[in-house]
């Protein structure tokens, strides 16, 4: 009896940490007051949470009847580079403000600018995880940090899982930022970690918004096929987004499987002047929710892109296929005439010209 309580008390103490621990600011905020009223309203959500625009099971029983069992039992040889991976050291402060350029950071985080407005996307430069032991990065030669990163006009967050929202990165990125850019509900995090609500950009799919920053931007929320949540559900949407300037569109894929919101994006915006989409974190038991390599090129096509940079590889492990292999279908998507790939060291900066493959 005396040791039945001694574990009841253990597993009291336990629970009670646990409890204390998902209430810490890292957790942001699930949504409320006017801004869950207005997420009620949303075409994209019912009975509690958003949903995708077609049937997406988070994962299948493709290989067995417990995917996630099958995903920590494989053989997980291969899944970390065995070298650091080479970093391009570059001065970001101090690039042209008259050329447009995106700069990769590993996984989907990079600086992109366009016009003379910058873009941060997803930056996570320090956890993938709630948990700081778990999902360590790579190594690597060189690590990018929010103090290496210039004055950004637009923080552009896709989703709020943790390898794409990094609390301690937003929290010193915050004297930099002039405005938030995300989906329906992902406000309420920012708001909790005292961001301005003036500085929220905060929009459901197909809802567009001209920047107060420079008048002939226009931002453009767009559906993906995806899920979110910190602490599990999905009370906060999930998306991809286009940036249109002048004649210039740009579009920032996010994280999501393939789908017919590809081909209506496509017909929509097409022809698109550089797409970025997730390439990486993709398994056959769980085929909807990340792009798997032979979807690729249908993404591609149905975007009716000529430029293409890929992400969401080269930093975490999150699935159990070598860490390299993103990279081998870079390579074969290289031989691809059609469109053009960008392919460049991380770190390094890539000038865009669009003129060249319109």
């Amino acid at each position: 009896m005396k040791v039945f309580l001694i574990i009841l008390a253990v597993l009291a103490v336990l629970i009670a940490a646990v409890l204390i621990y998902v209430h810490t600011p890292k957790f942001g905020r699930a949504p409320r007051g006017k801004r869950l009223e207005r997420i009620q309203k949303s075409p994209n959500y019912h009975d509690g949470r958003f949903w995708n625009l077609e049937p997406t099971p988070t994962m299948t029983d493709q290989q067995n009847s417990h995917p996630f069992l099958n995903f920590l039992l494989q053989n997980r040889e291969n899944r970390k580079p065995p070298e650091p991976i080479e970093v391009v050291k570059s001065d970001l402060k101090s690039l042209p403000e008259d050329s447009d350029y995106v700069v990769w950071f590993g996984h989907s985080s990079y600086l992109l600018q366009i016009d003379g407005t910058r873009f941060l996307v997803d930056p996570v430069f320090y956890s993938g995880s709630p948990i700081s032991f778990v999902n360590r990065s790579f190594k690597m030669t060189y690590r990018y940090l929010p103090a290496d990163m210039p004055d950004i006009d637009y923080l552009v967050i896709t989703h709020d899982h943790w390898d794409h929202l990094d609390y301690k990165s937003v929290k010193e990125l915050k004297p930099k930022v002039k405005r938030v850019l995300c989906p329906l509900g992902v406000g309420e995090h920012f708001e909790r970690w005292k961001f301005n609500k003036s500085q929220l950009v905060e929009m459901d799919w197909n809802e567009s918004s001209v920047s107060d920053i420079h008048r002939s931007l226009t931002l453009h929320c767009l559906p993906q096929r995806h899920f979110s949540g910190r602490l599990g559900g999905s009370n906060t949407l999930w998306a991809s987004f286009l940036i249109e300037s002048g004649e210039k569109k740009v579009f920032l894929g996010g994280d999501g499987g393939y789908g017919k919101h590809f081909k209506a994006i496509g017909d929509q915006f097409g022809p698109i002047d550089l797409a970025i989409l997730e390439n990486g974190q993709y398994s056959e038991g769980w085929p909807y929710i990340h792009t798997l390599p032979k979807y690729l090129l249908l993404e591609i096509k149905d975007l009716q892109t000529k430029n293409v940079m890929t992400v969401h590889h080269g930093k975490f492990a999150l699935s159990h296929h070598s860490w390299d292999e993103p990279y081998k279908t870079e390579q074969q998507l290289a031989k691809d005439t059609s469109f053009h790939l960008l392919n460049s060291p991380m770190g390094s900066v890539i000038f865009l010209n669009y003129d060249n493959n319109r």
